[in-house]
């Protein structure tokens, strides 16, 4: 198979690229799960133990986006072919215009700015592709990461769920954030000023 010229490729950055889920990346996915504290935030839950059986499931529904519309899964690399994560796009409501987009990145990659990079290439893709106008979205209190990058993307927080999830003993509030296609414009005018 002949090297692929990224040089036009709309699924990338500088330091990350988007790409279909693939048959061999059933093993990332079944080691995240054992990560119990980052499932934890992303999930608002302890599930349960991990089987492989799930994890090659997973990869058989997602590959090659061959599900509904509604939820679109992409695998995370690095300019090294590295997997560091996932991402997708979901809860589309095409009539309402709106969307969310859940991630993980895998424990080692954390904290280098895959996440926030990932993120700004799909709400690129929801808002100027799909016409989709408001990307909406939550964070488990404690999330720390996951809240500051929600506000470096400029999202703006809506609200505050007190109290709704359950998990580790106590109850915990989800904080709403939300981000508009004129905000994320906006936004991306200020970053390339910068």
């Amino acid at each position: 198979m002949r090297e692929i010229d990224y040089s036009q490729y709309f699924w990338q950055d500088e330091e990350i690229r988007l790409r279909a889920i693939q048959d061999a990346d059933w093993e990332g996915h079944y080691f995240n799960r054992f990560d119990t504290p980052a499932r934890r935030l992303l999930e608002c839950t302890v599930e349960l133990p991990p089987t492989i059986a799930e994890a090659k499931n997973f990869v058989e529904t997602y590959a090659d986006f061959s599900t509904d519309n509604r939820r679109i899964m992409f695998a995370i690399e690095n300019r090294n072919a590295e997997n560091v994560g996932g991402v997708n796009l979901n809860s589309i409501d095409e009539k309402n215009g709106t969307f969310s987009i859940g991630i993980q990145i895998d424990r080692d990659h954390r904290g280098k700015g895959y996440g926030t990079r990932a993120m700004r290439i799909l709400l690129k893709y929801a808002f100027m592709e799909r016409r989709l106008n408001k990307f909406n979205d939550y964070v488990l209190e404690g999330n720390v990461g996951s809240t500051n990058m929600m506000i470096k993307l400029g999202c703006q927080q809506e609200g505050v769920r007190r109290k709704v999830i359950y998990t580790n003993g106590e109850y915990k509030d989800l904080i709403l954030f939300g981000l508009t296609k004129d905000e994320f414009v906006e936004q991306q005018k200020k970053d390339r000023s910068v």
